[in-house]
């Protein structure tokens, strides 16, 4: 044994850990793990009493060229994502979370929240769900996969179903 290190590593207290601000990205679809995602972040901004921000993004590049090129288009789907966005924020109030706002952005989902939402929202925990299967095999998705390793703050990861559940 090293007389360098003489400090025990697990010589610490235990602190309570609590979030002061939520974000939660929901796929723009509806997608299973986006609504698993959004159950489980109303209820950590309920039970902790904190502003919760619902995102999604227009995923732009799903757009054919004529329509990406169409203002009337692009301003339809706009009103359609923030409508969404905000029967969420309207759920989410329902469940008793005091402070929600929604927002929208256009681009690449995982680039779009960690390069300009997460700066703008600031929050402590992004929450985002994943149901990417590939051969039987479950993998976290590219854009659950891109924000858990770029976001500046903590990610949850939440799974489309629990696979291991007794």
């Amino acid at each position: 044994m090293s007389a360098k290190n003489t400090q025990d590593p697990l010589d610490f207290e235990v602190q309570t850990m609590a979030f002061r601000r939520l974000l939660v990205a929901v796929d723009e679809d509806d997608s299973t793990s986006s609504i698993r995602a959004f159950n489980y972040a109303v209820t950590l901004a309920q039970s902790y009493h904190v502003p919760l921000a619902v995102v999604t993004i227009l995923e732009t590049s799903d757009l054919n060229i004529y329509d990406s090129l169409s203002p009337d288009v692009l301003a339809n789907r706009r009103e359609e994502v923030l409508a969404k966005v905000k029967r969420y924020a309207q759920k989410a109030k329902d469940f008793g979370v005091v402070e929600v706002s929604s927002l929208i952005g256009e681009g690449k989902p995982g680039k779009v929240i960690v390069n300009q939402v997460v700066p703008e929202w600031r929050p402590d925990l992004l929450i985002v769900g994943s149901e990417t299967k590939e051969k039987g095999r479950l993998f976290i998705g590219s854009q659950a996969s891109y924000m858990a390793q770029n976001a500046p703050c903590s990610v949850i990861v939440v799974r489309a179903s629990d696979q291991y559940k007794a």
